[in-house]
């Protein structure tokens, strides 16, 4: 049923491409009803493999000279993932519903870019996942290089350059998997068997972990990501937030973890409290934590505050993977969808509702406009999307967040209590940011209160009132109700843990 989704994406993008230009509006809907029909089948897959371990969807050899198999399978990781890149899509459509340049070829490239994620989470073989996640590269450059703002040009190719680096890393660490391994193939539930000598996975271990931790928005390799945000257009952002860097910490759990656990064994020796790999990420993610919101703290521009913001919360996925417990590794996976929820959200309020409309991301300059009455409806959901994301109970980040907390502190509570520096400063930028852009007090020149009365701020459209209620809704259900997402997430994770997870 799952793989129905890649199908479908992928022949949504190439009708897509054949729709005449001058019909901007087959092409929404077409768009649309895909993206509707993916959701459709996520939701249906997720609901059938509640209870279910890992299940086999398609096995056909592929390249047999290789032992290379056309694999796809799911178990609860890749299905609360799958699940995550449905939501994404139907919302990503709907707050593109304004998009006039080359509309068909938008649509094509977006859906393109969702078969490839959608490949990605449900492959099970080394092979095939490496060729999905290459594919999800192309798209995300011409959507950004093609319908991009600011600095466009400079930011597709930072980011594609970044993510060739990793996806180089990754290959060359998969090729010495597969020529070590001496399986005659590439399933990942074949090579997670593999008697890999210790020698061998502390040297590939950390290859392939960066390779993709590189495209999750690790510190010091994550200036791409606000780069890349900043400049992408809306629904290219809360791609970029939602779903992409999530198939970085995706491969880093997969095929980083999944592949080589023995390459995060101490190494005999330690320098200041560093003696594995695992130390080594660990305090690469808090750093990644405290800096991204730091950063954030500092921002004038709003959509650089999210971008920022993003990394810093990704932090939190790298450090729950980290604690190598079940309660903080379901933690990292619990905040991948959380955040690709709740980062999508924020980036469609700034770029999509309020930069639409006010034509500037200055908070300075959106000091003096007052959206708080003049948007409510903008002000308001930043409110409860911000809260969320800073953990407030109820919602999807609080759950995710304590859980990785509570990991890290059975590893070494010094962890948590430097990530709490992160959060609190994070509490501090998202107040600013909400007071500065929604609620400042700041006196209103005459100028200004002459052009807001003779140019009014549009009507919030129905695609934008869907999509913060499908948005604002997902991170509310998980938050309510998480028992159902954690039962589904644990046997994945216990079993990975168990060295069968693959």
């Amino acid at each position: 049923m799952l793989a129905w989704s890649i199908y479908l994406s992928f022949a949504g993008a190439l009708l897509l491409a054949l729709v005449p230009k001058d019909k901007p509006a087959l092409a929404r809907w077409l768009a649309l009803a895909v993206a509707v029909a993916g959701l459709a089948l996520s939701v249906a897959g997720f609901i059938a493999g509640m209870g279910q371990g890992r299940m086999i969807i398609v096995d056909l050899l592929w390249v047999p000279s290789m032992g290379i198999h056309y694999l796809l399978a799911d178990d609860g990781i890749s299905r609360v993932l799958v699940l995550l890149t449905g939501l994404a899509a139907v919302a990503g459509i709907l707050f593109s519903w304004d998009i006039e340049h080359r509309t068909n070829e938008f649509f094509a490239f977006f859906l393109a870019l969702i078969g490839g994620v959608y490949g990605v989470f449900l492959s099970f073989d080394l092979f095939l996942l490496f060729v999905f996640y290459e594919i999800a590269i192309v798209p995300k450059y011409f959507l950004i290089a093609i319908w991009g703002s600011t600095r466009r040009e400079y930011a597709a190719m930072k980011l594609a350059l970044y993510s060739f680096v990793g996806s180089a890393m990754v290959l060359i660490g998969l090729l010495a998997a597969y020529a070590t391994s001496g399986s005659h193939s590439t399933s990942l539930i074949d090579l997670g068997h593999a008697n890999f000598s210790v020698g061998f996975q502390m040297w590939c271990f950390p290859l392939v972990f960066i390779g993709f931790a590189i495209l999750a928005g690790m510190w010091p390799f994550h200036t791409w990501a606000p780069t890349g945000h900043v400049a992408a257009p809306t629904a290219a952002s809360m791609l970029l937030a939602g779903v992409v860097m999530k198939l970085g910490a995706y491969g880093c759990l997969r095929a980083g973890i999944g592949l080589f656990p023995h390459g995060l064994d101490p190494w005999g020796v330690s320098f200041l409290g560093v003696g594995s790999w695992r130390d080594v990420f660990a305090i690469l993610a808090i750093l990644g934590i405290v800096y991204g919101a730091l950063v954030a703290l500092a921002q004038t521009d709003f959509k650089f505050v999210i971008g920022y913001s993003s990394v810093s919360h990704m932090g939190f996925v790298l450090l729950g993977l980290m604690t190598l417990n079940q309660i903080g590794m379901t933690g990292a996976v619990m905040q991948m969808f959380s955040h690709g929820i709740l980062a999508g959200l924020l980036f469609a309020i700034v770029g999509r509702i309020v930069y639409a409309r006010t034509h500037t991301r200055q908070l300075a300059d959106l000091e003096q406009l007052h959206l708080s009455k003049r948007l409510p409806f903008a002000a308001w959901a930043f409110v409860i999307a911000g809260m969320a994301s800073m953990g407030l109970p109820g919602f999807s980040g609080f759950v995710a967040e304590l859980q990785v907390l509570v990991g890290a502190w059975m590893v070494k509570p010094w962890w948590v209590a430097a990530a709490g520096v992160g959060i609190v400063v994070g509490v501090a930028y998202t107040w600013r940011a909400m007071q500065k852009a929604f609620f400042s007090d700041a006196p209103s020149t005459p100028h200004q209160l002459e052009q807001d009365q003779e140019h009014p701020l549009a009507a919030i459209t129905w695609p934008e009132v869907t999509g913060v209620a499908l948005w604002g809704g997902a991170s509310l259900w998980v938050g309510r109700s998480p028992r159902s997402r954690l039962a589904t997430i644990e046997p994945a994770v216990q079993a990975l843990l168990a060295g069968g997870g693959q």
